[in-house]
């Protein structure tokens, strides 16, 4: 499968990309380690003019310490970087064991932290080739009107299907984004808007700059799971990020459980933190935590994977995540 026909522009500042991405719209698409945008240009998924290559921006890349003492990720950050870190993996371990999973490490060396969170979502009916596509008269989200895992509805059911973004909900990470405008930063979950198809709240001419971790969550207990066919490569079809604050009597002072892919977006399991903070460890109170995992996760026909198994295995890793976060410590 071949690339379509595009320029590419290599700009070495932040406010050269915001202008590349603003004269040209939507005919410009950006592109960093390339591991998701290059197999979507291969199978027609979009045709742009220009790919912004934002690559040459030194200060998009590296992990420092900021205001606060948060935690600065540049967008350009490999997930290599973040494996290897001994800061995140002693502060943030929870981050290091979603990015381990993701892909595999040739993946790794080249993808970026940023490029992670602004994945394209994806399913069963889109993520083809373009004679696949064709054959089938294309779908809601590309060359077609009808959304083939819910046809009677308006809405893409496309699945949200990266491993960082869970890590860092788990965090309360904001996300910094440029534009034309300026800086601004919200929280990551605000970041993303539960549609197949808008996904999430970047405008075409914004770019993610970097992610902040608080250094209120630093040293919280953490631990990723992950559902996928092979062991390496495969996206994941279910997922489930843990972190806990524990005291030294075993008391829960903090909790989060976020779940991935089985939604248009990452999510917070909400009822995680009202059940578990003040709480001892109980095997009742996990498997309470757990369905509601279930819950919160509405796996469709997206994947390979049956609905029922993936939203069984959301619960099976809610629960075996909670158990090792809080009897073992950090995995």
């Amino acid at each position: 499968m071949t690339m379509p026909a595009s320029r590419v522009a290599r700009p070495s500042t932040i406010e050269e990309a915001v202008r590349l991405l603003a004269d040209n719209g939507p005919e410009a698409v950006i592109i960093a380690g390339g591991t998701d945008v290059v197999p979507n240009l291969q199978m027609k998924l979009f045709a742009p003019r220009v790919l912004v290559d934002i690559k040459p921006i030194r200060v998009l890349q590296g992990i420092t310490i900021a205001a606060a003492g948060a935690l600065r990720l540049g967008a350009l950050t490999t997930l290599t970087e973040i494996v290897g870190s001994p800061l995140l993996q002693a502060s943030y371990p929870v981050l290091v064991s979603a990015a381990a999973t993701i892909a595999g490490p040739l993946q790794r060396n080249m993808g970026t932290l940023g490029g992670n969170l602004c994945l394209e979502t994806r399913c069963l009916w889109y993520n083809q080739s373009h004679f696949w596509r064709k054959a089938l008269g294309g779908c809601l989200k590309k060359d077609g009107d009808v959304c083939h895992v819910a046809p009677g509805g308006k809405r893409c059911w496309a699945a949200w299907s990266g491993d960082s973004a869970p890590a860092l909900l788990t965090l309360d990470a904001e996300v910094e984004i440029t534009g034309p405008r300026g800086r601004r930063r919200l929280p990551l979950a605000q970041f993303y808007l539960n549609d197949g198809m808008n996904r999430i709240a970047l405008g075409r001419d914004e770019l993610v700059t970097s992610v902040y971790l608080p250094a209120r969550t630093a040293g919280r207990r953490g631990i990723y799971h992950k559902l996928r066919i092979r062991d390496s490569i495969d996206y994941p079809l279910a997922g489930v990020a843990v972190t806990l604050e524990v005291d030294r009597s075993g008391v829960c002072r903090e909790a989060r459980v976020a779940i991935t892919a089985v939604n248009p977006a990452p999510l917070l399991v909400k009822e995680a933190s009202e059940w578990l903070v003040g709480q001892r460890y109980s095997a009742e109170l996990v498997d309470r935590v757990a369905h509601a995992a279930i819950r919160t996760g509405k796996p469709l026909t997206t994947s390979a994977s049956t609905p029922v198994y993936r939203r069984e295995m959301v619960r099976l890793f809610a629960r075996r995540a909670l158990e090792e976060a809080w009897k073992n410590g950090n995995a």
